[in-house]
């Protein structure tokens, strides 16, 4: 008993230093749980964004750093834009493609005709909405922000929401020249709304989640109401020389649809300062 009494102590009385290398693995566990690491753990947990492609209230994403920067800048990297695009960035590419190809298909339409082209034109224009919905979606749900994203999404916003509704317009009869001007001035106005965009969404009053708590003017999507509009028109066949309320001074000067006014008023909504729509 005695030798055991005084094995105890001998272990008692040890140094910290020997205890160190008598207890590796205690000494291991003792420094996962220290206090230090314990709070680089806990914000490692509040940064990451729990995230979903549907999810309408996904916090901003940080802006992308000086590395980013550097290798779309920098002359080492082969193929840099490329390489350094992300998923988001081709979503993004693909509404744009979905914005041309529906100028093509207007084309096609003013060319032979057909109607199913312009109904396709309408397809691709509502497809390109779904990739500009999934792109930000999907940017989040990887928790990753693009260097081009903003500039990206604004011109193939453009593209599919601006000059292609105007090319349908155009392909289903408003075609004099007062009618052109109006969609002339509609696409403009959608360009300079994106510009503002552009460059006042960082002074734009955000909610406690970082974001935007409001449209200035109206959306470019919201056009997809006139792409609506126009698709039904083109299904009861009230197109070319069938457009409703007809056409104003026809073969004079200043002839003009009447009901083209609608793209005016949609331009000026989009341009409008006093407009705040909030988001949802």
């Amino acid at each position: 008993m005695s030798s055991v009494r005084s094995r105890n102590n001998d272990r008692v009385k040890m140094s910290p230093e020997e205890n160190s290398h008598e207890n590796p693995r205690e000494q291991s566990q003792g420094s996962v749980f220290s206090d230090d690491d314990g709070d680089d753990m806990s914000h490692r947990t509040m940064s990451r964004r729990a995230s979903s492609i549907f999810s309408f209230s996904a916090a901003e994403l940080e802006p992308p750093n000086e590395t980013d920067i550097e290798k779309f800048t920098s002359d080492q990297y082969h193929f840099s834009m490329i390489r350094n695009l992300h998923l988001a960035d081709f979503i993004t590419m693909l509404n744009g493609f979905s914005g041309f190809y529906s100028i093509v298909s207007c084309l096609r339409f003013c060319s032979t005709n057909k109607p199913h082209y312009v109904q396709r034109a309408h397809f691709f224009i509502f497809l390109g909405m779904c990739f500009d919905f999934f792109d930000g979606r999907v940017a989040r749900l990887r928790n990753r922000s693009s260097l081009m994203g903003q500039e990206l999404d604004s011109l193939a916003d453009l593209v599919s929401f601006g000059v292609a509704p105007a090319s349908i317009a155009f392909a289903i009869g408003f075609q004099t020249t007062l009618d052109v001007l109006v969609l002339s001035f509609f696409v403009l106005c959608g360009l300079a709304r994106l510009a503002r965009f552009n460059v006042t969404v960082a002074q734009l009053p955000k909610d406690s989640g970082g974001k935007s708590k409001y449209f200035e003017g109206l959306p470019m999507p919201t056009t997809l109401a006139l792409v609506l509009w126009m698709a039904i028109l083109v299904r009861k066949g009230l197109i070319i020389e069938d457009i409703p309320f007809g056409v104003c001074r026809k073969g004079l000067f200043l002839e003009v649809h009447p009901i083209v006014a609608v793209f005016f008023l949609h331009g000026c909504g989009m341009i409008s300062k006093s407009l705040k729509i909030p988001k949802p």
